[in-house]
């Protein structure tokens, strides 16, 4: 049995924090949010975003980072994506040489265009900090439907630990070496999943979903590729798993965003109605700035932000892929 301890109590998180006690372990699990931690102790329960699941009694629910960080086998870093420079930085003087620290929120900070594992390693240098990443949603891990996802760490052996912790007969967790390759395909997915609801919202159709989807993980992939990414990444679970699930779920707060604008609503309004935080629109920005960077064609991106942040015609943005000049699908495939 290991401790384990959770950086936020959101639903990803205390969805994770269900598993790994069932999974035998000892779990301690933070938030920041009196209110949010006064409704888990008093109803076992986050009744706002995992209706009707109980936590197991076994699992400690503080509002006490330090208790949190009080030599714990791992720590996982659960908090939305905006939260991590700042969860990090308030726990710099508690975190031992060597610690293990494995995130699973996605998202890429837009001012400084790290990712959030690199936040964590600037914050805090002296962990030993890990990935989590693939098709997921917290409504149906917390529930036991059959997951798959990948862990990517540094050396082979904090991977495997991790591994070890988290996979059991309905969570099944593969490893992998590729840290920025995970990344990058589990925060950029995000801004195509907004597309994806976008075009649902306006009314189209398979073909169209089918067709952002492949050409939306071809721009994931040129961008990965060209931050020093594996091609084979991409092709994975947290590449093309994780974009298919979030372009396509009810789950997802991304596409349920994406298709409030189609509908009309303006970007501001559809996250009013979500409520929650959308992290393709915190990513939309820092993607398109990495493409520039890195000198990366991605148009699928340019006519996201500019429907986000230029108030662009939904129906003009689609047209303006449409319309692009004719190409060849991949460049590297040449007549002989």
């Amino acid at each position: 049995m290991s401790r384990i301890s959770f950086l936020g109590a959101g639903s990803w998180g205390t969805a994770l924090a269900i598993m790994l006690a069932k999974n035998g372990h000892q779990v301690v699990l933070w938030s920041k949010v009196q209110s949010e931690i006064a409704m888990l102790q008093e109803h076992r329960e986050h009744i706002h975003r995992l209706p009707g699941v109980k936590l197991p009694d076994s699992i400690i629910i503080t509002s006490d980072i330090a208790e949190a960080c009080d030599s714990p086998d791992l720590i996982v870093f659960s908090v939305a994506s905006p939260y991590v420079r700042s969860t990090a930085a308030s726990v710099k003087g508690m975190i031992q040489p060597g610690q293990k620290i494995v995130n699973v929120a996605k998202g890429i900070e837009d001012n400084t265009l790290k990712t959030l594992r690199e936040i964590i390693c600037e914050e805090l240098p002296q962990a030993d900090v890990a990935v989590l990443s693939g098709p997921s949603h917290a409504e149906e891990v917390s529930v036991g439907v059959p997951t798959t996802v990948v862990v990517g760490a540094d050396s082979r052996e904090t991977a495997e630990q991790i591994q070890e912790i988290f996979m059991n007969e309905r969570f099944r967790v593969y490893i992998s070496p590729d840290i920025i390759g995970i990344e990058l395909g589990g925060s950029i997915k995000n801004v195509i999943a907004l597309a994806a609801g976008v075009i649902d919202g306006m009314g189209f159709g398979d073909n169209t979903k089918a067709a952002l989807i492949t050409r939306g993980i071809t721009e994931i992939t040129r961008l990965g590729i060209a931050m020093g990414g594996k091609a084979e990444t991409f092709c994975g679970l947290s590449g093309i798993g994780d974009l298919i699930v979030t372009c396509t779920s009810k789950h997802s707060r991304n596409h349920n965003a994406g298709y409030l604008i189609g509908k009309g609503y303006t970007a501001q309004a559809a996250l009013k109605e979500i409520g929650q935080v959308v992290e393709g629109v915190n990513s939309a920005k820092a993607a398109m700035a990495l493409a520039r960077k890195y000198q990366v064609d991605m148009p699928i991106v340019e006519q996201v932000n500019k429907v986000l942040f230029e108030n662009a015609n939904v129906l003009d943005a689609v047209q303006g892929l449409l319309a692009r000049e004719r190409c060849i699908e991949y460049p590297d495939l040449i007549w002989e």
